[in-house]
């Protein structure tokens, strides 16, 4: 397998952009079905169930899923999640594991080994914060998929990703002043672009693409717009769709005229949806999941004309 080779052949024969991220919850009201936690009292047997259901109701709609780690960490469910990659490879799905690691030598190189030997997930998220060295490790893995943190969902985002900076190597002087227009002068998410970029020029291309992407939120359209056009070679995993407020209309430009070039991730919104349409019951999450990626296919292959 090749992981974006995989991708965009899914993507053709599915007509679908869309991610479901797996993100399971038991705390709270429209969380996890009360039915499941009160006829299973293991958390892995739990999550196991509600992904299974899941799985099997849209898995003929979208091309890819993405667990995010942390959720099964904090219920002592890694079972699960193995178990879930598992079934999902099973049914012609994609794994993108949401990890976010982010460390550099021997560290860096057993995240790697533990994300794609011990769980078999096809692509991970990561953190470039350390820069190539923490990165590196996992591009060895060259089937693999790798999408770095570039300009995130969170309202708090632009405290960092936002402020303007420049390279060492562009300045020539001991103290150099540059106005905001300086074309030296950028985003730090732009100069993270940049050299994601660059790395990605290296590495074997499928259809213009690599297996290195990044991550943008939908909630930030015009960052969107721009980024496209530096991180070419890159397709773009992106979040911040149905509750966090992003809209279809958001995220069209995250994409290129043949459709291609990112992959929509909706969690909350899809695997909850029973909760927020009233006519399911908890017992039909499935079905109203499926609902749910319906409509967003419908909505979002209007905008990028796939």
């Amino acid at each position: 397998m090749n992981f974006i080779k995989d991708l965009i052949q899914l993507i053709k024969d599915k007509k679908s952009v869309v991610c479901m991220g797996l993100d399971p919850r038991m705390d709270n009201e429209g969380e996890i079905p009360k039915y499941l936690i009160e006829d299973m009292k293991d958390p892995n047997e739990i999550i196991l169930e509600f992904n299974k259901i899941l799985i099997e109701s849209t898995h003929d709609l979208i091309p890819v899923i993405k667990p995010q780690i942390a959720f099964y960490e904090k219920y002592e469910a890694l079972d699960a999640l193995k178990e879930t990659i598992k079934l999902a490879h099973k049914n012609d799905l994609l794994v993108i594991l949401d990890a976010k690691r982010n460390d550099i030598g021997s560290t860096s190189e057993a995240y790697a080994y533990s994300i794609f030997e011990n769980f078999k997930a096809d692509a991970c998220t990561l953190n470039a914060y350390l820069g190539i060295d923490g990165v590196k490790p996992f591009l060895n893995y060259k089937d693999k998929g790798v999408f770095i943190l570039l300009k995130t969902s969170n309202p708090s985002s632009a405290e960092f990703q936002d402020l303007f900076s420049i390279r060492l190597e562009d300045v020539t002087n001991d103290v150099v002043e540059y106005q905001v227009e300086s074309k030296l002068l950028k985003r730090n998410y732009i100069q993270l672009a940049e050299l994601i970029y660059d790395w990605s020029k290296k590495l074997v291309q499928f259809e213009n693409f690599s297996n290195l992407g990044v991550i943008v939120g939908a909630t930030y359209p015009q960052e969107l717009k721009k980024i496209r056009e530096v991180a070419k070679n890159s397709f773009i995993l992106i979040p911040g769709y149905g509750a966090q407020g992003a809209q279809a209309k958001d995220i069209k430009d995250g994409f290129y005229k043949n459709g291609l070039g990112g992959i929509v991730n909706s969690s909350r919104s899809i695997i909850y949806a029973y909760h927020k349409i009233k006519k399911y019951t908890q017992e039909d999450f499935g079905n109203a999941a499926r609902d749910e990626i319906i409509e967003m296919n419908k909505k979002i292959n209007k905008e990028i004309l796939i």
